[in-house]
């Protein structure tokens, strides 16, 4: 699904990585992540897909929002686990959106 984000500026965190073998309950936690997120302060929306290289784009109203998110808890312990078990490499950037625009054939 595409997110509905609101008009610019806000900010994209971009997360891009590659698995290790096997689920090891990665999808569940995904899940969890996502759920706990939506309730974050800040939060404007999320975008995912798993293939060869996964790539999760979530939306925040500003930087301050993304810091909170980064420091939640929860969040932190699922961080930790993805290093141990679910990833071989990732990355993450975080760019501020000036523009966005887009077509809907709905």
């Amino acid at each position: 699904m595409i997110a509905q984000t609101p008009q610019p500026p806000y900010y994209a965190v971009i997360f891009t990585s590659s698995r290790t073998d096997g689920d090891n309950g990665y999808a569940e936690m995904a899940d969890k992540m996502v759920a706990l997120a939506r309730q974050q302060e800040g939060f404007l929306g999320v975008e995912s897909a798993r293939e060869e290289v996964g790539i999760t784009v979530s939306y925040w109203r500003d930087l301050e929002s993304i810091k909170a998110w980064r420091e939640n808890a929860e969040h932190t312990v699922a961080r930790n686990k993805g290093r141990e078990m679910w990833y071989q490499v990732f990355k993450t950037r975080i760019a501020k959106v000036e523009r966005d625009y887009g077509f809907d054939k709905g």
